[in-house]
């Protein structure tokens, strides 16, 4: 797997987190969001991508669309909202809440079939394992984040999935893995 790289300058990132703000302080004011449009190609292109938010540290919302079927500043305005308001392990998030948030971006490169779990490398790779109708996905900053090692990592995908921990050594479950790139 090739290195992915968007290669956003600081102007396209502030303005891509600029833009959640814009889109959370729309929804709580009860108003539509007016999207300002983007005076970069890089912005315009199509890419998956997650938004992830944070109180105090903690994890208050994260959700994410893996393929990358709409321009990138359609897709972080999407998740901007479904995070914020649409994650079902959170209540939606609160004025109050809102000042305090911090933002995290994540975006996608290709999803790809994983040729062998020996080569995943923990903090570059992002992965998805499917079993019939079951799948889970984990950024490449979550092993990072917990101190898990490859393996652990491994298990946790299959957790997030609803699997039992091991799953990705199944012939009848699928590993993915893609590259991220987090702002």
């Amino acid at each position: 797997m090739d290195a992915f790289h968007v290669a956003l300058t600081d102007a396209e990132k502030a303005f891509l987190k600029d833009l959640v703000r814009l889109v959370i302080a729309a929804r709580l004011a009860g108003k539509p969001a007016n999207l300002p449009a983007p005076d970069s190609e890089t912005l315009r292109r199509r890419f998956g991508a997650f938004v992830t938010l944070t109180l105090d540290g903690r994890l208050r919302g994260c959700i994410g669309h893996i393929v990358g079927d709409q321009p990138l500043v359609k897709t972080i305005a999407a998740m901007a909202e479904a995070a914020a308001f649409g994650d079902p392990r959170f209540t939606p998030l609160t004025r109050r809440e809102f000042d305090r948030v911090a933002i995290e971006i994540s975006i996608l490169g290709p999803l790809e079939p994983c040729p062998d779990p020996a080569q995943v490398v923990v903090g570059r790779h992002g992965l998805m394992v499917r079993r019939g109708a079951r799948s889970g996905l984990l950024l490449p900053q979550v092993p990072v984040e917990w101190g898990w090692d490859r393996e652990t990592f491994l298990d946790h995908t299959c957790r997030k999935a609803g699997l039992e921990n091991g799953c990705w050594r199944d012939p009848s479950a699928t590993l993915y893995w893609f590259e991220a790139e987090v702002f």
